[in-house]
């Protein structure tokens, strides 16, 4: 488990040895006492007289071992605190890095509920190896051993018998820790079901009031956390009986010397002064053992954990390379791509091009397809076949940066930071200026709700940008790739928001940024792209027909249906009012 942790502890492992030894030192000075303490009762059991002039000093000794112990065990702390926390800053930075790499598909898949988790929860879990396993465990397992061989000094044979039950002890500790690993896979399985669904449900309560589907959407959640609470019952249910154990045990180590050196005793075969320095020393071996046991305890668990966080380190990067972009132009190609979700594959070989200066609109049925080519031109995810090339360069052989640089995505959801609006449009181009930001918000047909704002493009935008109206967020969107124009423009139903009263600035905004520009756009309404150059009809997962809008209108059925489709619900009355 260390091995995994250790090239996340770099500069800081000193730290970690000072902290260890100081806790060893502290755990000793803790349990030399027990020893002065037989030096009270060894005289007193021998029938000797002692005076003020032997107390005094062994009082002073204990009151100094205890301000040694409290001081060694607190420094010793600081130190391993110091660098448990920047080592789980130094897991949670490579852990931030390698999800910055990976495909957008895969940190989907993972759910937010389990993210967070990770990296909140689980790395801080690792703070219990590093803060206190490593220097609290070694100084509780170190220091019972120089104890036993104290007990060896007074007894071998009652030393012997302390084995008893050290050695019940810990195959009790061990029969919980097989009990717990059996279920602790159902038991986070629960835990993650359970996180991911709480921030579903936090975040679809409006759409459930509105739906008015409380009912269903609460049974849900009500099954999850009635889940995760009924296995976490049945995992301590199967571990309790055996902690009980051992912690019974381990503080009465003395029970079991106790009737076997009396009977010594009495059979001349034991003096009473080693038998009471076998006695002290087992008062100070339990407590030392049980917090090294508790410690151990948790180790099966941080196993766990610590292999979950290496699944999710694990994971392929998404594919790039360190090639500048050095395309001819800026044409783009799918060449024979093919990409599915697990197992099932969900684009079958398509080829299509964009040339340069075009626009291309991918239209198709809900689950054609679509959006999915759409997010695989900005790298969303690796090809399972096949390949996209700008200008004939393979798109993975530059860095995901470099491709951003000629490629703006607008998807149809979009996330605004709980910040300014001014801010959330600069992300476009951190460069840009004041004057630049506030051209493109113009030109992204923004300014007549920015202006009624009472800070204006200042105002915060609020947390995911609630504070805006669907459509608001989509020209903040806008605004954002007119700022940072980029070459190719990707609109995933950019325009799905968009109202009656808003459409034609929508459209004034979504004319600004296709300006010279290589253009791929998904619209639900087919009236809007029936201009563009060229209309690839995505069917299954297939690219059925490509073509302009008046020859598909005759030569391709499943285009006719899609238009007259659109054409019904964009004439839509309600008792006869347009």
């Amino acid at each position: 488990m260390l091995k995994k942790v250790t090239p996340y502890i770099g500069e800081y492992k000193k730290y970690t040895i000072i902290a260890a030894i100081l806790a060893a030192l502290g755990v000793f000075f803790s349990v030399l006492p027990y020893y002065i303490l037989y030096q009270f009762l060894g005289p007193l059991s021998r029938g000797e007289v002692i005076k003020a002039d032997y107390i005094i000093p062994r009082v002073i000794g204990v009151l100094v071992c205890e301000i040694l112990y409290a001081y060694l065990y607190n420094k010793a702390l600081c130190f391993s605190h110091f660098s448990a926390y920047h080592v789980l800053r130094n897991i949670r930075v490579a852990l931030q890095g390698k999800l910055e790499n990976q495909p957008l598909g895969n940190i989907e898949d993972i759910g937010v509920g389990r993210i967070k988790k990770v990296f909140n929860d689980d790395i801080e879990m690792i703070e219990i190896l590093l803060a206190h396993g490593i220097p609290e465990g070694i100084a509780n397992i170190f220091i019972p051993m120089v104890i036993l061989v104290l007990m060896f000094v007074g007894d071998w044979r009652l030393a012997l018998l302390t084995f008893v039950p050290i050695i019940l002890g810990i195959l009790s500790m061990g029969m919980m820790m097989k009990r717990g690993m059996a279920k602790m896979d159902l038991y986070y399985k629960a835990a993650s079901e359970m996180n991911n669904n709480i921030i579903e449900y936090v975040n679809g309560m409006e759409v459930i009031k509105v739906f008015n589907r409380d009912g269903e959407s609460y049974m849900n959640f009500r099954d999850k956390v009635t889940s995760y609470r009924d296995f976490t019952l049945d995992w301590y249910k199967e571990c309790w009986p055996w902690m009980a154990l051992y912690m019974s045990i381990f503080p009465c180590i003395f029970m079991f010397i106790m009737p076997v050196g009396s009977l010594m005793i009495l059979n001349g075969v034991l003096t009473l002064d080693k038998f009471i320095l076998v006695l002290c020393m087992s008062f100070a071996v339990g407590p030392s053992i049980i917090k090294a046991m508790t410690l151990g305890g948790k180790f099966p668990e941080l196993n766990y954990k610590i292999d979950e966080l290496e699944k999710l380190l694990s994971h392929e990067p998404l594919k790039s390379g360190n090639s500048e972009f050095t395309g001819k132009n800026l044409d783009v190609e799918y060449s024979n791509v093919h990409f599915g979700y697990g197992d099932k594959e969900i684009i079958h070989g398509v080829n299509l091009s964009l040339k340069q200066g075009t626009t291309t609109a991918l239209v198709g049925e809900s689950g054609s397809g679509k959006s999915t080519l759409a997010k695989l031109l900005v790298h969303y995810y690796d090809l399972d076949a096949g390949s996209i090339k700008i200008g004939g360069q393979d798109i993975t052989s530059m860095p995901l940066e470099t491709l951003n640089n000629q490629v703006a995505y607008v998807a149809q959801e979009q996330f605004l930071f709980n910040t300014s609006i001014y801010e959330n449009i600069l992300i476009g181009n951190p460069s840009a200026t004041r004057q630049q930001v506030e051209d493109a918000a113009r030109r992204a047909q923004c300014m007549d709700f920015i202006e009624k704002l009472p800070n204006g493009i200042d105002s915060q935008a609020g947390d995911s940008g609630k504070m805006l109206s669907g459509g608001e967020r989509q020209r903040i969107a806008l605004a954002r790739a007119i700022l940072k124009d980029a070459p190719i423009i990707v609109l995933d139903e950019a325009t799905a928001f968009m109202d009656p009263e808003n459409e034609e600035k929508m459209n004034a905004a979504i004319a600004e940024i296709l300006k010279d520009k290589t253009v791929l756009i998904i619209a639900h309404r087919l009236s809007t792209i029936k201009n563009a150059d060229k209309i690839c009809v995505m069917k299954e997962g297939i690219c059925i027909a490509a073509d302009k809008h008046e020859n598909l209108i005759e030569s391709c059925p499943e285009y006719t249906k899609l238009w007259k489709a659109s054409v019904s619900a964009s004439a839509w009355k309600i008792g006869g009012i347009a």
